[in-house]
């Protein structure tokens, strides 16, 4: 966004050990013609790194959010790596996510559909990519919404029947730059997971986080009286807390980084794993992909169920359940 993008320009310039060079920061969409002006009358580069997504699984709600989900995550990739083998870029990279590994919702779905782009792009360049975990606190996750909830005096909800892996912000930019300096062609690289260590739940966070503030965490049975006793309770020490189980489209119960038919090389890296993938491929289901999305967008009327269908062709054994509930209908 252009308020974080000056905000990086500010930490930048401000932090021990900046140095001189041309840095610089422009508010473009990537999608846009803006940013086709200025890929074509800017210079050349060696290493083209993509760090866009949407990435949350609310953005499968409704036909408009997931037809933009597919223009960022898949066609907008594509878009910039076809430009990147015009000008010569010795290496490319984008994030997929872990949602990708056997995806239960249309957005791992997307990333999925991505990367089967990403291996037949990759006879023409060479491509590495990430399967992330969530990062604590990364803007618009749910510890990050803790962080909003108490700030706004509101109550904190959470699952409390997904584990999740978490990852702070520092080691997921590293988990980027080794992947887009070390990997291979092909290679998605993503963090070893030590279950008994690092998976915990939402829940189990957001009482840690409260005692951390000095809050004892008080369980709400309703939304309606969470947030009745936000008035009264946390004078008294407490805060009160709804945690459920989880029950809306899209969500997974647990994290996982690879598939049981991908090859993995656990031994080049202590904390890392990479997916080693050929350039193995589909071209027809591909291009009838492209070719089924500009018909939708050339109607100006496409349906979610037909986005799902679409997905369906790509990923037959795609685990998407619509349960008919969003989180966007919760707190």
């Amino acid at each position: 966004s252009e308020n974080n993008m000056v905000e990086l320009v500010r930490d930048i310039r401000s932090s021990f050990g900046y140095i001189d060079g041309d840095f610089q920061t422009f508010a473009l969409d990537i999608g846009s013609i803006e940013y086709d002006a200025f890929w074509n009358n800017d210079g050349e580069y060696d290493y083209v790194l993509n760090l866009s997504a949407l990435k949350h699984v609310r953005s499968e709600k409704d036909p408009f959010t997931m037809m933009r989900m597919i223009d960022v995550n898949i066609f907008n990739t594509e878009k910039t790596i076809r430009q990147s083998i015009e000008k010569g870029v010795k290496k490319y990279f984008c994030v997929s996510t872990d949602k990708a590994a056997n995806p239960a919702n249309m957005m791992g779905a997307s990333k999925r559909i991505m990367e089967m782009f990403l291996m037949q792009l990759s006879e023409q360049i060479s491509i590495s990519t990430a399967r992330f975990a969530n990062v604590a606190f990364s803007d618009g996750s749910l510890l990050y919404g803790f962080n909003q909830r108490i700030q706004k005096h509101q109550p904190l909800v959470a699952p409390n029947d997904i584990k999740r892996y978490f990852i702070i912000p520092k080691e997921s930019g590293e988990l980027c730059l080794m992947s887009a300096i070390f990997g291979e062609n092909r290679d998605i690289f993503f963090p070893r997971l030590i279950q008994d260590l690092h998976m915990i739940t939402f829940s189990e966070i957001a009482e840690r986080y409260l005692a951390d503030l000095g809050y004892e965490p008080f369980l709400c049975q309703s939304e309606e009286e969470a947030r009745e006793l936000i008035i009264t309770l946390p004078r008294k020490g407490k805060w009160p807390c709804l945690f459920t189980a989880s029950d809306t489209t899209g969500e997974k119960e647990y994290e996982e980084f690879f598939t049981e038919n991908e090859i993995l090389d656990l031994e080049r890296f202590v904390n890392l794993g990479i997916v080693k993938n050929e350039a193995i491929y589909d071209h027809s289901k591909i291009e009838h992909f492209k070719t089924r999305v500009n018909q939708m967008k050339s109607s100006g009327n496409w349906t979610k169920n037909e986005l799902v269908e679409l997905f369906f062709e790509m990923i037959p054994n795609f685990a998407y359940v619509e349960k008919g509930k969003y989180l966007d209908a919760k707190m």
